[in-house]
């Protein structure tokens, strides 16, 4: 490949990359060093203290995003997918045969999981309020439209999601080039009028103002990380940009605008300690303040619409994966498959969004509850991540223990701080993540309990294979629907007993999610033949794909299994779950798995299968 081909395959994901990945943490200095020095824990705005949280901030931007996501983590890829749920499926392999182990991390993603939900609220509100809340620099009068406006945004943005984001996607990239460049110029004005600003590059600075006051220091962590905040989501988009596209960018262009911008910011305080009311609207030259009020905006536009497609994937993935009922979820291009739209998911976080907005009314204190959420999944990637590092990557135990030991010290500390600030707010997040923690956990287990409850019911196959001959048989196919096992579909059984016939082929299909993102065409489907026109097909299909049983069912035509639709039944087993004597787990999480179990969205559709094709049998089940 030529050099010139090279970069007309680079530049867009270049562009993708500045315009997706860093919307998050591109938009922290609108608030994170305001939110330090005025915040739930106010420092005074002194030299001493300039310098030393700029040092913390700069080599906390350092070690956890430099060296630990974009050095570190993008290396622990799942097929070029990464992400919390990715990372689990990852590990969960390597710790197949250790049971307790296997537990152990399988419970640390689904947290992370549960408390990115709780972040993708946040974000979104502080990130568009923030921005508005230049009206008030522009002119007092203006203080009475932020809470309107904001939330005038915010609607727009969540019942636009419905459309998809292809269109608008384009524009991303242009408009956070513009940001950043912003970001640095005005960074780069300021520091030229106060260069000594510039010592805070020394680490010193940041030992002398952790050690100074050790309680003040600690405080005032809890809102510094607010810095690193979107840090993670350059592992959670490298399946769709590329490892090196998102490192190029970041070493290249993010990152210097971004401590520019700080330092700059540092070097406006130094000048001028009034300017803490908003450091970051007041960096600029007065006549571009109305011109970056709507740059902001439309920058933090993107940062949630990041969040929320995000949400939208973390969902679609518990789904897959088994930790989430069925639900709706569309496909808002057909070139595009990560572009998905989940109704239940934007609505329950618009609902959210719409509370935190009026609840908190500023940014300053709606710092208050952002970070407790991020630190937490920085830790857990940290302790998932080391894993990979002994079990894959085989690093040295003497290598392994203090890089991953330094990283989950500074993570801890960080979430410690945080844990300060949850009578102010870091009750939110924390609430949320405990809620879906419990969501996933209880589906995940009710299904087993039902699959085992299942299993044990089950007439085996064989029995009725081998009495087939004396059974009527009927022209077409019929396709079962049923969990990976052994045992005869409930709804043959039912077939049997009421209609009292079988049709002339009768398919077990079984769907397995893979702990991969994606499964090839060509490793699709597996055929096994039963004998006297029974078989198994298995549909493989990675935790980022949506099953499409008509479509795949098709491809087996290629393995001389045709499927003629119009000839085509479709069985399909509804479970109704009572609650047995000694039931599998305490009554109000069986109540719990009910409730999921009525609102989840049925197979026929879930799966794609034409309504008229499809015959529901009843069964009774105890959990």
């Amino acid at each position: 490949m030529s050099s010139t081909q090279a970069e007309q395959k680079l530049s867009p994901l270049l562009l993708g990359a500045i315009g997706v990945v860093y919307g998050d943490i591109g938009t922290s200095p609108l608030y994170a060093l305001h939110a330090t020095f005025a915040g739930s824990h106010p420092l005074p705005v002194i030299a001493a203290n300039i310098l030393g949280v700029l040092s913390v901030m700069f080599w906390t931007i350092m070690l956890l995003v430099s060296f630990k996501y974009v050095g570190i983590m993008m290396r622990a890829d799942n097929n070029g997918e990464g992400g919390s749920l990715s990372l689990l499926g990852l590990v969960s392999r390597l710790t197949e045969q250790k049971t307790g182990l296997k537990w152990f991390v399988t419970t640390l993603g689904i947290f992370a999981a549960a408390l990115f939900f709780g972040d993708s609220m946040i974000t979104p509100a502080i990130s568009v309020l923030s921005a508005v809340e230049g009206l008030e620099v522009i002119s007092n009068q203006f203080s009475v439209y932020i809470l309107p406006v904001t939330m005038i945004v915010l609607t727009g943005l969540f019942f636009i999601q419905k459309r998809g984001t292809g269109a608008v996607g384009i524009a991303f990239g242009p408009i956070m080039i513009l940001w950043f460049t912003c970001l640095a110029v005005f960074g780069v004005i300021a520091i030229a009028r106060s260069p000594e600003v510039l010592y805070a590059l020394n680490p010193v600075y940041a030992l002398r103002f952790l050690t100074a006051d050790s309680r003040i220091a600690f405080l005032a962590l809890g809102a510094i990380v607010l810095a690193v905040t979107g840090g993670e989501a350059l592992y959670t988009d490298m399946g769709h940009f590329g490892k090196f596209p998102i490192r190029l960018s970041w070493f290249s262009f993010v990152m210097p605008a971004l401590v520019l911008n700080y330092f700059g910011q540092g070097a406006l305080l130094l000048h001028n300690p009034e300017a803490i009311d908003n450091p970051f609207y007041l960096l600029g030259p007065a006549g571009a303040l109305i011109p970056m009020v709507l740059l902001a905006t439309a920058a933090t536009v993107i940062a949630s619409q990041a969040v929320i497609s995000g949400a939208f994937s973390v969902a679609s993935q518990s789904v897959q994966m088994g930790f989430l009922p069925r639900m709706e979820i569309r496909q808002t291009s057909d070139k595009a498959q990560g572009q998905i739209y989940a109704p239940f998911t934007n609505w329950t976080l618009y609902l959210a969004v719409v509370f935190l907005v009026f609840t908190f009314q500023s940014s300053s204190n709606l710092a208050a509850a952002y970070g407790i959420a991020v630190t937490g999944t920085m830790a857990i990637d940290t302790l998932l991540v080391a894993f990979v590092a002994v079990l894959l990557w085989r690093w040295p135990l003497l290598v392994a223990i203090p890089v991953i030991s330094v990283l989950l010290i500074v993570d801890l500390t960080y979430f410690a701080a945080n844990t300060l600030k949850i009578p102010q707010g870091g009750w939110f997040p924390l609430c949320v993540a405990l809620v879906s923690f419990t969501v996933l956990t209880t589906w995940k287990r009710g299904r087993k309990l039902l699959l085992d409850e299942t299993t044990r019911l089950k007439v085996p196959l064989q029995a009725i294979i081998d009495g087939v001959d004396d059974m009527s048989r009927v022209s077409g196919t019929a396709v079962f629907l049923i969990p990976d096992g052994d045992g005869a579909p409930s709804a043959m059984l039912h077939n049997l007993k009421h209609n009292h016939v079988l049709h002339e082929r009768n398919i077990l299909l079984t769907v397995v999610v893979e702990d991969k993102p994606y499964v090839t065409r060509g490793n699709r489907f597996l055929i096994k033949d039963l004998g006297k026109n029974f078989y198994r097909v298995k549909l493989f299909y990675g935790f980022m794909q949506t099953p499409d049983i008509p479509f795949a069912l098709e491809l087996c035509g290629s393995e001389a299994l045709p499927f003629d639709m119009m000839d085509t039944s479709f069985f399909v087993s509804r479970a109704l779950i009572v609650s047995s004597p000694k039931p599998g787990m305490a009554k109000w999480r069986e109540r719990l798995f009910v409730a999921l179990s009525k609102n989840a969205m049925n197979a026929t559709d879930f799966f794609n299968i034409p309504a008229n094709r499809v015959v529901e049998m009843g069964t009774r089940i105890e959990i």
